[in-house]
């Protein structure tokens, strides 16, 4: 990574270029909805369900950020150029 931006964190070094970690929490995201859809939708006021629901949406908020960057970095930056 040559770029200036990459030498300010290792979060915006990551952000958006990882594929494993795109690849990851695609994966979780699938597993983790479908899951609490399945045991907990009915008693959302139980700590399980709580718990899977803030991981849950976690991996999707995490992934939304990957893929905003990403397509930030792929579509607006290099317009710019």
């Amino acid at each position: 990574m040559a770029c200036e931006q990459c030498f300010e964190s290792i979060f915006r070094q990551k952000i958006g270029r990882c594929q494993r970690c795109m690849v990851q929490l695609t994966v979780l995201s699938l597993l983790a909805w479908p899951i609490w859809w399945h045991y907990f939708a009915d008693q959302p006021k139980t700590v399980e369900s709580i718990a899977l629901l803030f991981f849950a949406m976690s991996f999707s908020l995490l992934l939304a950020l990957h893929l905003f960057v990403w397509c930030y970095r792929t579509f607006y930056l290099n317009i710019r150029r």
